[in-house]
């Protein structure tokens, strides 16, 4: 697993009793706690120091010498180089239990609260569900050629990948083709990421380059998209100046089966990364908010509308708030395009002042929160909450939820009725999660 240049480095042994939250076995070293990449709680290791901190070591596994129960083979012949998965060696159903913990044990760490009722962790496959993502792209010449994959453990060097068993498998049939075209193209030095997204059709792929391409490459990309079945987009500059090499391209879309709604994107939108999970969530988020005809709900973070459509076909209105402009016109023709007639859709930075804005003079029961990792607190600090028997937080960092749940309970008097954790990224140690506010 280590690099090797770590092969020099003296070794030695650790008790490995804790995870970190991005999924490293905790140890002791004398008086001081070391972070290890590839160890699991309860083994016994062996690992060199590959970073010295204020309050910890670092350090990088060598070899197990009494191995964990939940340890399993990695089915990525790149894990422990590539960054892109940490916790492949753990078992599926010990990730879930670890990430439905770590939970727990930041809202009682970091937030001071503990939820009446623990939810049933959510779960769907582990494998070949990430549909969206970006591949670094760099030309070595020492290496022989182009590199596409992720970074690796050490973010200055990106691993050389092959396959990834965690993308959707038209995406990752792409890695080696992807690495062959670009090191065909005179402008491989200029092209150092490639985007991908990919709905009910074929992926499409964002290439940003930092030089004009001439013709040459761009027959070469025309080429290469024909063959393998996908969409070639081209960045030359900011996200703005995204378009496609052909004008022919169908629109990218999806079709969430539950309520048959279907959303039109560009491929650099947020869409969520994990479809069956996407679909499991938003069932379960209408189970929790127990919509009613006569409900006005308000749903901030609300992106393309992954949530407020589909609510909408229960509600009296939903009204959906979003910093991203481009992403609140997509909501407002997928509202169109889909005969939703009374779910609203406006456009503000909810993390700055919003006392201006037309939609925060309305009077909501219900509110649906889908922040980013920094959380929701500034715009729930500015949020009249007076007459909201609940709301329901979907989170993709346990820490801000944690803050903002210890804001809920203990500033603003509601109760965290139900927690649980999803498993929106399997194999990483990323952790999704869902809570349920409850009015006192």
């Amino acid at each position: 697993m280590a690099r090797a240049g770590l092969k020099s480095k003296p070794e030695y042994e650790l008790i490995i009793d804790g995870l970190t939250h991005d999924g490293r076995g905790v140890g002791r070293h004398g008086n001081k706690a070391v972070f290890v990449t590839g160890a699991l709680v309860g083994e016994r290791v062996l690992a060199v120091q590959t970073g010295r901190k204020r309050n910890f070591d670092e350090a990088m596994l060598t070899s197990v010498l009494v191995p964990s129960p939940d340890r399993v083979e990695p089915k990525c012949p790149h894990f422990g180089v590539c960054s892109g998965c940490v916790l492949q060696h753990m078992s599926a159903e010990k990730q879930i239990e670890a990430k439905q913990q770590a939970l727990l044990d930041n809202l009682q760490r970091i937030g001071h609260v503990a939820p009446e009722r623990i939810l049933p962790v959510l779960t769907a496959q582990a494998w070949g569900y990430r549909r969206k993502g970006r591949f670094s792209v760099r030309y070595v010449e020492k290496k022989g050629g182009v590199l596409v994959g992720f970074r690796e453990h050490d973010p200055r060097f990106v691993a050389q990948l092959n396959q990834c068993h965690t993308l959707e498998p038209a995406i990752a049939a792409l890695i080696t083709p992807l690495a062959e075209l670009v090191g065909a193209m005179s402008a491989k030095r200029d092209i150092q990421q490639v985007e991908f997204i990919q709905g009910d059709g074929p992926p499409a792929l964002v290439f940003r380059h930092l030089s004009a391409l001439d013709e040459a490459d761009l027959s070469l990309l025309r080429a290469f998209g024909e063959r393998h079945g996908v969409q070639i987009f081209l960045q030359p500059g900011s996200v703005h100046t995204v378009h496609p090499i052909r004008a022919d391209y169908p629109p990218l879309r999806f079709v969430l089966p539950g309520s048959g709604i279907m959303f039109q994107f560009k491929p650099l939108d947020f869409i969520q990364v994990n479809a069956a999970m996407n679909e499991a969530m938003i069932e379960r988020v209408l189970q929790l908010l127990e919509p009613k005809a006569s409900d006005v709900v308000l749903d901030l973070f609300c992106g393309l509308g992954n949530f407020t459509l589909p609510l909408a076909m229960l509600v009296g209105e939903a009204v959906g708030v979003e910093g991203d402009q481009g992403l609140v016109d997509r909501a407002k023709e997928n509202a169109l395009r889909n005969g939703i007639a009374n779910a609203a859709f406006f456009a503000a930075d909810l993390s700055q002042d919003v006392s201006a804005q037309l939609w925060k003079t309305r009077r909501f029961n219900k509110i649906l929160l889908d922040p980013p990792r920094t959380g929701a607190l500034e715009v729930l600090k500015q949020l009249n909450l007076k007459g909201v028997e609940r709301i329901v937080y979907v989170s993709c960092h346990p820490a801000s939820l944690a803050r903002d749940a210890g804001y809920l309970v203990q500033e603003r008097g509601y109760r965290l009725a139900q927690v649980g954790a999803m498993d929106m990224f399997p194999q990483t140690a990323h952790v999704e999660s869902i809570a349920v506010f409850e009015a006192g």
